[in-house]
């Protein structure tokens, strides 16, 4: 039973670091304490006791495996395609500027206001699309 119960925790732990693992509901809950009862009576040598729980509990996984994977995110839509004045304009390079200049200005700036460091999403991804709008202009990227 020992090596068992480590595994379950060990598949667990993986599944909570991968981020396949949310937080469970009630219901999850009740299916794991299920399988579990089910597992132990197995073990115990009550193979047709064991059964009906374990099955059980496997087949709520694969519906509820299959229900969350039919919900699957749409991404956000990306920004308009901004002109080369307007990208210009938001990174603050002249027209003159080269392909390592538009660069470091990207970095400079998306440093600044980058969503981990309490900047919006939406702002970020607009100079992402300003830098790659004058890369392309510049025929690179």
């Amino acid at each position: 039973m020992g090596p068992l119960a480590l595994a379950v925790i060990a598949l667990v732990g993986w599944l909570w670091w991968t981020g396949r693992l949310r937080r469970p509901t009630g219901r999850d809950a009740m299916a794991i304490a299920m399988g579990i009862l089910g597992v132990a009576l197995v073990l115990r040598g009550k193979p047709l006791l064991g059964a009906a729980p374990a099955v059980l509990t496997g087949l709520y996984a694969l519906w509820r495996f299959n229900k969350s994977t039919a919900r699957t995110s749409v991404p956000p839509p990306a920004p308009p395609p901004l002109n080369i004045v307007e990208a210009r304009a938001l990174l603050g390079v002249d027209e003159s500027a080269d392909a390592d200049t538009i660069r470091a200005a990207h970095r400079r700036l998306i440093a600044l206001i980058h969503p981990d460091r309490g900047g919006t999403e939406e702002l970020a991804r607009k100079i992402n699309a300003a830098r790659d709008a004058l890369l392309r202009h510049h025929g690179e990227k």
